[in-house]
């Protein structure tokens, strides 16, 4: 008789489990590990932005579409969104715009900003230094030249503005510097906020004095030149005397206006080489003691209450610039909405120019920048919807003040004017300093000529 084995005392559960688990591992393959995010790498001069998928940066591509296409339909002349570096969402009419030099108009000043913290960062100059230590002899009176950098930086000056009456003389501009050290001072300086076009004049001029070198030839060097913007590819407007304007009237092509962009976006570093001071753009993008949406010449996020430029009067409202954006964005903001916006915890970037589209009518504040805007706030509500890996609260619809109060002195003064066109009694609007000044008008027509004929 054959021999019987004995039977295995194995319980049935073990054994279908057992099973399960081996029906498992041949069945289901084991996941593999999620895709690094691509990190795209500044491009040099002449190259275009490296491109990635919206799904490659964790960005829903229907998110992207939709935030795009409301900026296009919004009066936006060209949209360039960034992750990682990466060129992930761009407008239609890009290929129209992107090389046409445009009037970045205040985003200016975040650049005459850079310029400042490279210039501290080199020693020519500290921050609370009075601007008189650095202005020739002939400029301002003792209280006037007591105003420091810093106050220049945080418009804080104390210097009475009125936005148009300021930018109403452009290219007539006899000399700025003696404009702006010709209005008196109003407030205590470092005391109150008040956005002025002349501050920045001033303050460009002041850096240039510090660097000793003109502020043109210092930007290209220090700070254009090692992010691949080449000298042809915008051209920055000067007055009469040829002193470069501080407040606006650089005129970029858009595609290197983001560059900018990026820049801030990356602590002021691009590639292997720190540009602009990281601690100097930290502190830049930190909100002041005066106002809780504005830094050094830049427009921040991280702060409240938010006070706005005199458009149509100087209105404080208590929530941030944006609140469909993340606190941490901070921006390059100029009229009729130029942009660049900076999102360092999502590493992103937005860059774009145009010509007004606000919706919000009664809001003049909004429409010409100065204040949270309708097209800033339904843009990031549809772009943060489409953020995959980071949780950013919808704030629902902009809500804004009932009444915008209006006052005609606060950005159009008829005296302010005059003390434009008349700074001081050696110099006029014909005659500064005992010469006819036209050296710049000259140097305009020069880089203009430069801009426009330069091959692409």
């Amino acid at each position: 008789m054959a021999r019987r084995l004995p039977a295995l005392a194995v319980p049935a559960r073990a054994l279908s489990g057992l099973a399960l688990a081996v029906a498992t591992m041949v069945a289901v393959p084991s996941p593999a590990p999620a895709a690094a995010p691509p990190d795209c790498a500044p491009p040099a001069p002449g190259q275009r932005f490296p491109t990635a998928t919206p799904e490659q940066v964790q960005l829903d591509p229907a998110a992207v579409r939709d935030a795009v296409h409301y900026a296009a339909t919004h009066l936006r002349l060209s949209v360039q969104v960034f992750r990682h570096g990466c060129l992930v969402g761009a407008a239609p009419q890009n290929a129209l715009t992107l090389d046409v030099p445009w009037n970045v108009w205040s985003s200016t000043k975040s650049v005459v900003s850079m310029l400042t913290g490279i210039a501290e960062s080199q020693g020519a100059l500290d921050l609370d230094d009075p601007i008189g230590d650095h202005l020739p002899a002939r400029y301002g009176d003792a209280a006037h030249r007591a105003i420091t950098i810093r106050q220049l930086l945080t418009e804080t000056s104390g210097l009475d503005e009125a936005i148009i009456s300021e930018a109403a003389t452009i290219l007539t501009d006899p000399d700025v510097v003696h404009e702006a050290l010709a209005q008196p001072i109003e407030h205590e300086p470092g005391t109150h906020f008040r956005y002025s076009q002349r501050t920045p004049d001033l303050l460009a001029f002041v850096v240039e004095q510090a660097v000793g070198e003109d502020l043109q030839a210092f930007a290209q060097r220090e700070l254009f030149t090692p992010i691949g913007i080449r000298s042809t590819d915008y051209f920055w407007l000067r007055d009469r005397s040829g002193h470069t304007y501080g407040y606006a009237n650089l005129f970029i092509r858009p595609r290197q206006y983001a560059r900018l962009g990026l820049l801030m976006q990356h602590g002021g570093r691009w590639g292997d080489q720190q540009v602009v001071p990281a601690d100097y753009l930290r502190r830049a993008e930190t909100p002041t003691a005066t106002n809780g949406c504005y830094g050094f010449l830049f427009w921040t996020n991280a702060g409240e209450p938010c006070t706005g430029a005199s458009i149509p009067t100087a209105v404080t409202i208590d929530q941030r610039a944006i609140e469909s954006a993340p606190h941490d964005l901070y921006a390059m903001v100029g009229a009729f909405q130029q942009n660049n916006f900076a999102i360092p915890s999502l590493d992103m970037t937005v860059s774009w120019t145009g010509l007004l589209g606000d919706t919000t009518v009664n809001n003049l504040s909004g429409l010409m920048s100065a204040l949270p805007a309708d097209l800033y706030h339904e843009f990031f509500r549809r772009l943060m919807r489409g953020v995959e890996d980071v949780e950013v609260p919808d704030p629902g619809p902009l809500t804004l003040p009932d009444d915008f109060a209006v006052d005609p002195l606060a950005f159009a003064d008829p005296a302010l004017l005059l003390r434009g066109l008349v700074p001081t009694s050696r110099c006029n609007v014909l005659v500064c300093d005992g010469r006819v000044p036209l050296t710049g008008l000259l140097q305009n027509l020069r880089s203009i000529t430069a801009a426009i004929l330069a091959p692409r």
